[in-house]
């Protein structure tokens, strides 16, 4: 159970990398045409959270990750109706075995948990969970600059292509530098109803968010890590005050005189600490 609504704001960036590639523009990274500013979607920051999840929590109870390539989600589905003795013989299930199975994937899987998951499709469906903790898309807090990069290789494919001579060449793209600010929120109505989220899961969280670049490195993201995390914590489970009011107390700007950011350090972090009634700021 969780007594406590919470909203936070993390700022993490990416030297020389790529950190969320699109696949309809060639895996470059994704930009806003209109403004320049790149961006990052909500379930590549949640991809991150669920491997660091399942990196540091591997075989403990209550903590398996349903969405990874190990087997399909149908299956898993399946494997929840016969660890709770289920019937799977029948068509249209009962709303009671549907509610336990869902119940089941809840206490047994960490992203069901935190993130809610649509468990409704196969023969065995497991309902419908709005998660507790939702994230936006990440924003780069100035314009990116994307830059294609020409690589060459050595090793060809096939004998056809290697007759064409040694070596052919390929592409990168990349961000030389980009600063990134994304927000979520954590209901503590929504765990408390559905999905009984814990307080020991909202810190795995916050140990995730800080950590989850640290065991994701890898050439095509280049160097990327979590800078900040500013957690707005209520002393109430609806809350005390509204989540925009509270993320306008961090702004973040390029200091005076640096017109093409490369580090950190370019940009000032400024906090508005005089919080409402009922909320603690907490910096991570």
């Amino acid at each position: 159970m969780i007594n406590n609504r919470y909203d936070f704001v993390m700022l993490f960036d990416v030297e020389n990398g790529n950190p969320n590639g699109d696949p309809d523009a060639g895996n470059s990274p994704r930009m806003d045409a209109e403004t320049g500013y790149g961006f990052i979607t909500d379930v590549c920051i949640k991809r991150k959270i669920r491997n660091y999840v399942s990196l540091t929590k591997e075989g403990e109870a209550g903590y398996n990750i349903l969405i990874k390539p190990d087997k399909s989600l149908n299956e898993k589905f399946t494997d929840a109706y016969i660890e709770e003795g289920l019937p799977l013989e029948q068509k249209k299930k009962n709303e009671d075995d549907v509610k336990k199975a869902r119940d089941y994937m809840c206490k047994n899987y960490f992203d069901v948990r935190v993130f809610g998951a649509v468990m409704s499709t196969g023969d065995d469906p497991c309902g419908i969970v709005r998660g507790p903790v939702q994230i936006n898309f990440a924003r780069s807090l100035s314009p990116i600059n994307i830059q294609d990069v020409t690589i060459t290789r050595q090793a060809r494919t096939t004998k056809d292509r290697k007759a064409t001579g040694e070596t052919e060449m390929g592409r990168k793209s990349i961000i030389p530098y980009a600063l990134y600010r994304a927000e979520g929120y954590i209901s503590a109505a929504q765990a408390n109803k559905i999905t009984d989220m814990t307080e020991e899961d909202v810190e795995l969280l916050w140990n995730a968010i800080i950590n989850m670049f640290e065991e994701d490195h890898s050439a095509a993201r280049g160097k990327m890590c979590t800078r900040k995390l500013y957690i707005f914590k209520h002393d109430s489970v609806l809350g005390n005050c509204p989540s925009h009011v509270l993320f306008d107390k961090i702004t973040v700007k390029e200091k005076d005189g640096i017109y093409v950011p490369r580090k950190f350090d370019d940009y000032e972090i400024i906090i508005d600490k005089d919080m409402p009634e009922g909320v603690e700021l907490i910096c991570k």
